[in-house]
């Protein structure tokens, strides 16, 4: 049964991984993209947020928090590894840049990469990782199918519409069915996290990083709300890469994917309340732009 239960969130992760990016893909253009990142404001906004100052905050909590080593080593190697694969989705989910999700996932994730290996093993002992280890499947899961929606959008311009929305719905039913198995497969972890008062530390993790991202990602609300989620939905696929391959206590996979389950929950549940909050600001600075508009008529 367990077995049965591992295989389909895998079979589910793959599916919502695959169908978002292709998805992406079919819906963009490689200038659409780019065009984001062609602010150098926001590019080291992004950079900052998610290589700095959130290592050192989880650094530092790590440090305060009385918890046992595996779960320390377990927050440390999420608070480094940003880039997370479902970033895409979870900008549709917010009503957020998709374009810029998908600009800012790569460039997250080509840092991770390079970052990782260089900065994990000053913080935690007895990790040895490689660039290419974490690099090769998110290569393979994310960017291939990318690149395969963008050639589709770009030569088969009048299918690319028809099938973007199946895919989509393709890999909003892997979310789903993702985390229902997830939530059942990690329950008893997530009850022993409650035990030990990790969990709260996880949602402290989890603030943190959305207020900073959120903060930084101006002067757009609609980038503003993807960095927010960017930066708190960290990159759960190459820190459990380095987890199943650095550690054998289990707890340090168990903090790996409680944490990057709750960030998951979270966004779902209040991405939505943002875009309500949101809203009214944006209503009143259309008024004010109104306004000026016929004061100077």
């Amino acid at each position: 049964m367990n077995e049965l239960l591992v295989l389909t969130d895998k079979l589910a992760l793959f599916t919502f991984i695959v169908c978002t990016m292709l998805g992406a893909g079919l819906s963009l253009t490689i200038q659409q993209i780019w065009e984001p990142l062609r602010s150098p404001r926001l590019v080291v906004s992004s950079l900052l947020a998610n290589f700095v100052l959130v290592p050192i905050f989880i650094y530092l909590l790590v440090q305060i928090v009385p918890l046992s080593e595996p779960l320390k080593d377990g927050l440390l190697v999420m608070a480094v590894a940003s880039g997370p694969p479902a970033l895409p989705k979870l900008a549709q989910i917010v009503k957020g840049n998709i374009a810029f999700s998908v600009g800012l996932m790569m460039l997250l994730m080509l840092g991770t990469i390079f970052y990782m290996p260089i900065v994990l093993p000053l913080v935690v002992q007895g990790v040895e990782i490689n660039s290419w280890d974490i690099g090769k499947p998110l290569l393979l899961l994310m960017v291939s199918p990318l690149v395969i929606g963008l050639l589709i959008k770009a030569k088969f311009s009048a299918i690319a519409p028809i099938i973007q929305p199946i895919f989509f719905k393709l890999s909003s039913a892997g979310l789903l069915l993702g985390l229902v198995v997830r939530l059942f497969i990690h329950t008893n972890d997530i009850i022993t996290l409650l035990k030990t008062g990790a969990i709260f530390v996880c949602a402290v993790f989890i603030i943190f990083s959305f207020s900073v991202g959120y903060l930084l990602g101006g002067p757009g609300i609609d980038t503003q709300r993807v960095l927010g989620v960017g930066t708190a939905q960290r990159n759960f696929a190459a820190a459990l890469l380095v987890g199943t391959s650095n550690f054998s206590d289990p707890n340090v996979v168990s903090i790996i994917m409680v944490t990057s389950l709750l960030m998951m929950v979270i966004v779902l549940i209040i991405g939505p309340k943002f875009i309500e909050i949101d809203q009214p600001a944006d209503a009143e600075i259309k008024q004010l732009v109104l306004k000026q508009i016929d004061f100077d008529r």
